[in-house]
């Protein structure tokens, strides 16, 4: 390559900070065996393997009959603010307005907003691990530094204040939290997140919570930071509808925060995506406005299929597994294999367990962990039981 053309093609420093989904990239693996003709058993995807139901696909395909195909506002329309911020009053008594809410395309739009907004060269932002892989890289893309807080795996992935409290400086500007948790399933307890909430408003930072898993809480109540009205001038709450109503492909997130913040969101949002989909949106208000069973009839089976897997995998000689507490992934801790053989990283244990076994994993890199793969179960018995037995002869010949 000549020198011109290495200079015309060289890419900005901000580009540079950032590396691809590593889901994303278990996800194209996995693509390129099947097109080989290879049976893959499918652990990678982080998305239900329900359809979505039919009441929201009606709504769908009603706008488009209907012509419901033009640019609506930014934000979203006046409707799906309005059942965004009810369906939130109802499941947890907040109080936001309407314009205290956008509408996204993804809830990882309304997160890379937020944080672009919120956050400058710099500044510092509290990040426990393991964490969502999304989360590293969008830190680093605003030009912020990730400062990793190492949570407690004995105690199932614990975060706590005090925690957090070790960790702050003076360049501390957010901190985030995601709870359930991706890839963990861990669940912080509404005491804890109170408890850091009120800490985080204390010391003047903000707190983004990425609740996209809210509806998949197995301890009990459904709890998020935005029920804690008090303390709302310093929360920014990120939700999505891909999980809980099983509409990844759909990509309507959405996020709600002080009207200032909002506003901001909106103008940068104008000058890269403008407005969500607009039939997107029309089958989001049928979600949100519509009977919620579908939601607790999915949860329910994911509760089924979580205790299946972790016993699976807990069966597996030298596989340890904390019990996930909320969303559809295992996070088992496979560092007694690490060191045998070739096998010297997390990387190195999914690479073969895709090529070897083929059964599609993540690595815990990725999440910040070099001890773990993630697994997720958002998937038939029968499919899991095929998975788990390829996995149990793959470890027993390392």
């Amino acid at each position: 390559m000549s020198t011109a053309t290495s200079e015309a093609l060289r890419l900005t420093e901000r580009i540079q900070r950032i590396e691809p989904s590593a889901t994303m990239a278990v996800v194209a693996e996995a693509d390129k065996l099947r097109a080989q003709g290879v049976d893959v058993v499918d652990f990678g995807a982080g998305e239900p393997h329900f359809a979505t139901p039919q009441h929201i696909k009606d709504a769908a395909i009603t706008a488009i009959q209907g012509n419901f195909t033009k640019y609506t506002a930014v934000a979203g329309t006046t409707e799906l603010r309005d059942a965004i911020v009810h369906r939130h009053a109802v499941d947890f008594d907040s109080d936001y307005g309407r314009d205290q809410v956008i509408a996204s395309v993804g809830g990882k739009q309304a997160l890379f907003n937020a944080m672009q907004v919120l956050v400058d060269h710099g500044d510092e932002v509290i990040l426990p691990v393991p964490y969502w892989v999304s989360f590293k890289d969008i830190i680093r893309y605003a030009g912020a530094q990730c400062v990793l807080l190492q949570s407690d795996e004995g105690r199932g992935f614990r975060v706590t204040a005090d925690m957090v409290a070790n960790l702050i400086t003076s360049r501390t500007k957010a901190i985030i939290l995601n709870s359930p948790s991706n890839p963990s399933g861990a669940v912080m307890s509404p005491e804890d997140m109170t408890e850091l909430i009120r800490l985080a408003q204390e010391r003047g930072i903000w707190v983004l919570s990425d609740e996209c898993y809210v509806y998949l809480n197995y301890t009990g109540k459904n709890f998020s930071v935005g029920s804690l009205r008090q303390y709302q001038e310093r929360i920014v709450v990120l939700g999505s509808l891909s999980k809980t109503y099983a509409m990844t492909g759909w990509r309507l997130g959405y996020a709600l925060a002080p009207a200032p913040v909002v506003s901001a969101m909106a103008k940068l949002q104008s000058q890269s995506t403008s407005n969500p989909t607009s039939i997107v949106q029309k089958a989001a208000v049928a979600a949100l406005h519509g009977p919620q069973e579908c939601v607790e009839q999915m949860r329910r089976e994911y509760i089924e299929l979580r205790d299946h897997v972790v016993k699976g995998l807990r069966s597996i000689p030298g596989v340890t597994c904390t019990m996930p507490e909320g969303a559809f992934y295992a996070y088992p801790n496979i560092s007694s294999f690490l060191g045998r053989g070739n096998v010297k990283s997390a990387s190195d244990v999914a690479g073969r367990l895709l090529r070897e076994a083929h059964v599609a994993t993540v690595p815990g890199e990725g999440f910040g962990t070099s001890d773990h793969i993630r697994v997720s179960y958002a998937t038939s018995k029968a499919e899991l039981d095929r998975g788990l037995e390829r996995m149990r002869k793959f470890f027993a010949a390392l």
